[in-house]
């Protein structure tokens, strides 16, 4: 069974928990998608959409538009936002993967290390002043049935 989800929103803390209710109904609705694919899979969304609310600027002002298709081979989604451009520095990718910062003790920069370790593609592109982040997670046998 494969279903097509839209979801919009601003860039404020509460439309977070709009995209935690839209996977849950995802969970809900697609049972035979393992529950390990549904978990790493919102983990990277949150974490991306976390930076659209969190650096998007002008603050809660930025709308983003997240499209997510459930096929029966993947998890797809892409979360689109027209917030400024993100600043992609030289040291965040290594061998095909976000990086997680060299400072150890850095408070922050582990998101989208995190988020590419749970999916298996992560991009961004900007074209036409808007920003794209596509997330695919392929999924695996669900072994807890």
């Amino acid at each position: 069974m494969s279903g097509d989800y839209t979801l919009e929103g601003l860039s404020v803390p509460e439309s977070l928990d709009q995209l935690h209710d839209l996977l849950q109904q995802v969970a809900e609705e697609h049972q035979g998608v393992a529950s390990t694919d549904l978990m790493l899979f919102e983990t990277a969304v949150i974490e991306i959409a976390g930076n659209v609310v969190e650096h998007g600027r002008p603050q809660g002002t930025v709308a983003w538009t997240f499209t997510l298709a459930v096929l029966p081979d993947r998890l797809a989604a892409v979360l689109s936002d027209d917030g400024q451009e993100y600043a992609l520095a030289e040291d965040q990718l290594a061998d095909g993967r976000w990086a997680m910062p060299e400072d150890d003790l850095a408070e922050g920069g582990r998101g989208l290390a995190l988020a590419s370790v749970a999916l298996d593609e992560l991009d961004y592109q900007r074209t036409g002043g808007i920003n794209s982040w596509t997330m695919v997670r392929h999924r695996r046998e669900d072994t807890a049935q």
